[in-house]
């Protein structure tokens, strides 16, 4: 009898010229979980989508490929069936949570009847039985009150509610194997902490066999028993657990190993894969408490460049009949903190904690509710719609996401010298393109590319464009709100390294705002923690993380996925 329930064999394809896999060959033995891990582009969802007959017409799979899934009555090649037959197995006998559950999920149904359409197609259930279904799988994926979810539309849950929703829709059928596509790329460290042990739970309860897909080593680390390390395509290396993070014998695995930053020390810059390509013995330097030290005295004797005093907002229903309005949501609730020339301030918190909102009202997108913010101590709250235009230029933003901050229809020229005409930088429009040209090469890109369109850029590419956009004003402050979180461990290593060049370069100050707490311990000199719109803690970074105060910090550093 076969111990494996599926074997890859010589996976290799390509689109047109392009060989995107190439004898990828590896298996999931029955009731473990493997971990696939490596960098954007690699080829681990193209893996998975093999698996699950969803690849686009356009993919040549060559002949010696195998997928063979090992049925209870005999193996079967899934590459051989034919779509309607791969339907009957996608959902029945392998299962996938996709990466972004609000994309996944169809915004116009409602959550329960999405997952009970599943049912009813695989599983041939009258609707009564689907729905009590469908209650029992939201109860198995602890979701709070899973009567009001199933009538739920997925804007109205948070994101770790709505991924619990498409691993209910996942397990549904009961399936073997259940294929897990980047499921916590975008949620805070205590919501992926839940999602991961969830994920571990059913495993054992149901007996599933897990294909994981992370480019996060720590995330691989706490929930895999097997890794298969990828890169451009083939399988560099795979192993147990505990081989590949002890002993990793290939230098493109201990790069992505060493390029997430660490807790116990700390960088000056962060170690980078293509570091350990070309040096295998590759050392980055490290801060000690004396350099740190004199920096902060140097930073922390000079008068705030922001003072935030007692800041509130707040978020009102709609009037009732009497015209009355009331408090629904304290997004910010009596914040106080100061920020100094030069220093990095970090804001963390879980998703709903008030972070985003925080730095909307920093920035007077949002109107305080209550409190004052001064900006070289002038109170900015009190300005005219005038001062606070000119007022841009000095503080910029960077936002989370480099697909959606950018427009599709300007070229990178475009989005570049467009708020500089809008602030009168530069004589005329020859001088602005220079300086567009010249801000591409200093974020790492090339003045050629001012002609092209955001699609023809990748991920880390277009964040790198969104950091040229905020320098573009000669901003003095910069808030960057989850700048780094949708990008793989590799690029976030290169864009933090960017991001605190500039910062010397150009004498920045940051607000570093980031759900993942390694990182903003790497990047802050002080900390600022949030809980429903309150200020948990506040104080140097390295002496949060070491000797938190509060329960909730204390658990905020738990979650951290360590290797």
């Amino acid at each position: 009898m076969n111990s494996n329930i599926l074997d890859i064999q010589n996976l290799s394809l390509r689109f047109g010229e392009n060989q995107i896999l190439n004898k990828v060959s590896f298996s999931i033995p029955k009731g473990k979980i493997i971990g696939v891990v490596g960098e954007s582009g690699s080829g681990k969802s193209i893996t998975s989508l093999a698996v699950m007959g969803l690849l686009p017409k356009s993919a040549e799979i060559q002949s010696e490929s195998e997928i063979v899934f090992h049925s209870e009555s005999k193996p079967i090649d899934l590459l051989k069936l034919s779509p309607e037959q791969k339907r009957k197995y996608r959902g029945n006998e392998i299962g996938m949570i996709f990466q972004e559950p609000m994309t996944s999920l169809n915004p116009s149904i409602r959550c329960g009847e999405q997952v009970e359409e599943a049912i009813r197609l695989h599983l041939k259930t009258e609707k009564n039985a689907a729905k009590k279904r469908v209650i029992e799988l939201f109860e198995k994926v602890l979701l709070p009150n899973p009567e009001r979810i199933y009538k739920a539309y997925p804007h109205e849950l948070s994101g770790g509610q709505r991924q619990r929703v498409m691993i209910a829709m996942a397990i549904s059928c009961n399936p073997k194997i259940l294929i897990a596509d980047e499921p916590t790329t975008a949620l805070d460290v205590t919501v992926q902490r839940t999602i991961l042990d969830l994920i571990k739970h059913l495993q054992k309860e149901i007996g599933l066999s897990c294909i994981f897909i992370s480019h996060d080593l720590g995330v691989i680390a706490e929930v895999c028993d097997e890794v298969v390390v990828m890169y451009q395509g083939e399988i560099v290396e795979k192993g147990s657990v505990q081989e590949i993070f002890e002993n990793p014998k290939e230098n493109y695995t201990k790069g992505l190993i060493a390029c997430r930053p660490r807790l116990d020390i700390r960088q000056k810059d962060l170690p980078t894969i293509a570091d350990y390509l070309k040096n295998e013995n590759y050392q980055s330097e490290i801060y000690t408490s004396e350099e740190r030290q004199a920096f902060h005295q140097e930073i922390y004797s000079q008068t705030p460049i922001l003072e935030v005093k007692n800041l509130s907002k707040y978020f009102y229903s709609k009037p009732s009949l009497l015209g009355k309005e009331e408090v629904s949501v304290k997004a910010v609730d009596d914040v106080s903190f100061k920020v100094y020339p030069g220093e990095t301030m970090g804001l963390v918190g879980e998703s709903g904690s008030g972070k985003t909102t925080l730095s909307r009202t920093v920035l007077l997108l949002e109107k305080p509710t209550e409190g004052e913010i001064f900006y070289h101590g002038k109170d900015i709250v009190k300005l005219s719609k005038g001062e606070v235009r000119k007022l841009r230029k000095e503080i910029q933003i960077i936002f989370q996401d480099p697909y959606s901050s950018l427009n599709p229809r300007m070229n990178i020229s475009e989005i570049l010298t467009s708020p500089m005409k809008v602030h009168s930088i530069g004589k005329n429009q020859k001088e602005r393109i220079k300086r567009a040209g010249d801000l591409l090469e200093k974020v790492g890109l090339s003045r050629s590319d001012l002609k092209k369109y955001p699609h023809e850029f990748s991920g880390g590419q277009r964040q790198r464009i969104g950091i040229a956009r905020a320098l573009a004003l000669h901003p003095k402050f910069i808030i960057c709100d989850e700048s780094v979180s949708a990008l793989d461990v590799s690029v976030q290593a290169q864009v933090l390294n960017l991001l605190n060049d500039l910062k010397e370069e150009f004498g920045l100050t940051y607000i570093f705002i980031s759900h993942d707490l390694a990182v903003v311990k790497y990047m802050s000199d002080q900390l600022l923690v949030m809980q429903h719109g309150q200020q948990k803690e506040l104080g140097d970074a390295d002496e949060i993380y070491a000797n938190p105060t509060t329960q909730y910090t204390k658990d905020l550093i738990e979650a951290i996925p360590k290797l």
